[in-house]
């Protein structure tokens, strides 16, 4: 569980005493040990007086998620689900259905089934509710308590309640728990073009990438025309694997970089000979969901001068957090470092700006749909080196490229404004030999 999770080297915290070596030393000393004193007194008052009886737990848990809130919005401690989700998400794999649900007024509806899961094979579809499991009404149950019973050790039993709309009479079904790995890359060949859709930085990650370009040259009985490398929405993972991903289009120089609190402490990451990609063009497809892991991979192939990158701004998380498990199902998630682009850049509140910016005009709400990224968190770290605040032509003035309406562009078979852009980008290139390419300095 000590790995890095956008995340670095397992942390230890340590309570040390102050050697009284210097005055000054001696006072951090004291004024450490007086607002410790105030802690415990709050401590003992709440335990003495509040209006209801408080476990030592709850106090000491609110405690330290306090601690941890004042630092930065990504530094937690993790216990129950939370914790379950951290290894799912650095795991890729856990013990269940395959389902992913969402809260709807109460119930508990299913989004989708991943193929080959018994959630699946069962036939459960997507807009389905789920009432009852092992006979017990869930409804009213927070999304989590639900999701916790449904997860559980591969080979138990489990019956859920289903109601599907159009059907009368509630659905009946019994299934059996497996474990269920989580595909982190899916790959697809469109007009020639070999497509990574990556929507996760789990184990496996930068392997599974790999495996999906084989695929598509074995599909193709040839090399693809050229790459799109889509992380839309991808909210991260592990560094490791971004670096490993990164390493598919490059031939050497630096990946990423990453500094501590002290001047003097800086790792640098960098590439490996040889290029699974052979050097073919490539689009890295980004929008506001891009981050951290994501924006490591990006910022890597612009910098390198490897790939356009293409969309709208990414999310801007350009801070590292240190997994420490802690033992009893529990873990503390720590901001230890900000990371760099190969040219020094931090994409701290800033982002990745696209070199060519493409909203998803298939979204009927684009325009109006409020975005959220790193700058608009509280307690969000802030950017040591500013970049220019400058706001791009395309985002005060209409572009006639972009003023077809989703009707219009469904009714010319377009789904994904941006992936279908990109596809015509890397089309009007035509076929390049791969060995006329190379990976950019």
């Amino acid at each position: 569980m000590a790995r890095p999770f956008i995340q670095a080297t397992a942390i230890a915290l340590v309570l040390a005493l102050v050697p009284a070596g210097t005055a000054a030393m001696a006072q951090v000393d004291t004024d450490a040990y007086r607002e410790l004193d105030q802690f415990m007194d709050v401590f003992a008052r709440i335990k003495a007086t509040y209006v209801d009886k408080v476990d030592d737990k709850t106090l000491i848990k609110g405690a330290i998620d306090g601690m941890l809130a004042a630092l930065d919005p990504h530094s937690g401690f993790e216990a129950g689900l939370d914790y379950d989700n951290l290894r799912i998400q650095t795991m890729g794999s856990y013990g269940g259905l395959g389902l992913t649900v969402t809260a709807e007024d109460g119930a508990v509806k299913v989004i989708s089934p991943q193929e080959d899961t018994p959630g699946y094979r069962a036939g459960i579809k997507s807009g389905d509710y789920i009432t009852h499991i092992d006979g017990k009404l869930i409804y009213g149950l927070t999304l989590d308590e639900a999701i916790t019973q449904m997860r559980g050790a591969p080979g138990s039993k489990i019956n859920l309640t289903i109601v599907r709309p159009g059907r009368d009479k509630p659905i009946e079904i019994a299934l059996v728990r497996e474990k269920i790995v989580q595909r982190p890359v899916k790959w697809e060949v469109k007009n020639g073009i070999g497509i990574l859709n990556i929507n996760t930085f789990s184990d496996g990650t930068g392997a599974a990438v790999k495996a999906g370009m084989m695929s598509v040259e074995k599909s193709l009985g040839h090399p693809p025309l050229g790459w799109i490398v889509d992380l839309r929405d991808n909210g991260g993972g592990l560094r490791d694997e971004a670096i490993t991903v990164s390493d598919q289009f490059l031939n050497y120089g630096e990946i990423v970089s990453e500094r501590g609190r002290e001047k003097n402490d800086i790792e640098r990451f960098y590439a490996k000979a040889g290029d699974p990609s052979r050097g073919l063009p490539t689009i890295v497809l980004v929008n506001s969901g891009s981050a951290s892991a994501s924006e490591i991979v990006a910022g890597a192939l612009q910098d390198h001068h490897r790939a356009l990158v293409m969309g709208v701004k990414s999310f801007g998380k350009g801070s590292v957090q240190t997994v420490l498990d802690l033992g009893n199902n529990t873990a503390l998630r720590l901001t230890t470092s900000r990371y760099y682009t190969p040219s020094g850049r931090s994409v701290q509140e800033g982002g990745i700006e696209p070199d060519i910016r493409v909203p998803q005009i298939t979204d009927p709400d684009f325009k109006t749909r409020p975005v959220f990224r790193e700058a608009d968190l509280r307690r969000h770290l802030i950017n040591e080196v500013k970049a220019d605040d400058k706001v791009l032509e395309e985002d005060t003035k209409d572009d006639p490229r972009f003023t077809a309406t989703p009707e219009q562009l469904k009714a010319r078979g377009v789904e994904d404004f941006q992936l279908d852009y990109a596809l015509k980008t890397l089309a009007r290139l035509g076929p390049i030999k791969p060995a006329t390419r190379t990976a950019a300095k």
